[in-house]
């Protein structure tokens, strides 16, 4: 049984915007989820400490019709991933109870940069894949506002890689409409974990087939279209994820950044959207999800974290859905016991070597 470490805060703010005037949300599936309300009455603790500002990398050409074709569900299912190895390229820190190395893979055609950290012990660990949120560029670190949270994963014994999607220094740029470019970078990252494509420093104490994701806000609504496209994840735990309906997430976007590739996903007719976003897709989940989401979220709204439960178990594929009434964007001390008993239960659940 792994041992359930105290949490002084689970994620710093990703960002920090005026609550968007999302488009009318369709009207609900039956709720069919394990839906937990979670109260809380004590008083913030820890302030956030990064915003979300209009950073973004130089936008690329609209694409044509015929483009279109390589982000959808279908052809990202269709394509094969992985090639090459994770490289470690130093070592940040050594603890008592794990080793923190930054690592770099490539991705199709592009360098990914990012940090791992290997518990201590013989092992096996599982390996959690971790996926950020959408961050002012200008500030963004490797060891960005996630860390605490991955190093508390890291301590209850899960090999966690945390990868800067592309984009986000040092990692390089490149093709990115509909965030399919991160998720890719996610897919290759998973292909080579699964291969053990790496140095035994990663893997000599690795359960590699036991794959488990953990993504934040935008990081969450990657991970929705990584769990439809990859057999491979064994259990996903999502907070306060943005949407699986791409449109949904541009007029988000949109309203804190000038980005003109926003402008080309609101642009794209439904027929299209409709092939690239995730929610189209949700009956080829085969991964266990938990999901975490703050009613008082003023960054991503809890309807569209309703939205996202109810659909997926209308398809009867299993998610566990939980709701903090007091939290915002953001999950605190104050419900450290809480939300970390149920993740540790749920990852100790699904992944267990």
């Amino acid at each position: 049984m792994k041992r359930l470490i105290p949490l002084f805060m689970l994620v710093a703010a990703a960002c920090q915007v005026n609550k968007p005037s999302p488009a009318a949300l369709p009207t609900p599936y039956p709720l069919e989820a394990s839906s937990t309300v979670v109260a809380s009455t004590a008083e913030v603790l820890i302030p956030p400490t990064d915003t979300l500002v209009p950073t973004i990398p130089a936008p690329t050409l609209a694409p044509t019709l015929a483009s279109y074709e390589s982000y959808t569900i279908d052809f990202l299912r269709s394509r094969t991933y992985g090639g090459g190895n994770i490289e470690i390229t130093g070592t940040v820190e050594m603890t008592d109870s794990f080793t923190r190395y930054l690592i770099r893979y490539p991705s199709d055609g592009l360098d990914i940069h990012g940090f791992a950290n290997v518990p201590k012990g013989a092992g096996p660990f599982p390996v959690i894949v971790a996926i950020h949120g959408f961050v002012d560029l200008a500030t963004y670190e490797t060891l960005d506002y996630t860390t605490s949270a991955l190093d508390t994963i890291t301590q209850a014994g899960y090999i966690v890689i945390h990868p800067n999607l592309r984009g986000y220094p040092p990692s390089e740029d490149g093709d990115n409409l509909f965030r399919v470019g991160m998720a890719v970078d996610v897919l290759n990252l998973i292909a080579l974990v699964k291969a053990e494509s790496g140095p035994a420093e990663l893997f000599a104490a690795a359960a590699p087939e036991e794959i488990g994701l953990w993504g934040h806000s935008m990081g969450g609504s990657i991970a929705l279209r990584v769990l439809t496209v990859s057999p491979d994840v064994r259990a996903a735990v999502l907070f306060a994820s943005m949407s699986g309906d791409e449109l949904k997430n541009a007029e988000l976007l949109s309203n804190v950044s000038s980005d003109p590739r926003l402008q080309t996903e609101l642009g794209t007719s439904p027929a299209d959207l409709e092939r690239i976003s995730p929610m189209y897709f949700y009956n080829y989940i085969r991964a266990p999800i938990q999901l975490h989401h703050g009613g008082g979220d003023q960054t991503v709204p809890v309807a569209w974290a309703e939205e996202t439960c109810n659909a997926i178990s209308a398809l009867r594929v299993q998610i566990e859905c939980n709701y903090y009434p007091t939290e915002d964007h953001t999950f605190r001390s104050r419900v450290a016991d809480q939300l970390y008993g149920a993740v540790f239960r749920f990852y100790d659940t699904y992944l267990s070597p």
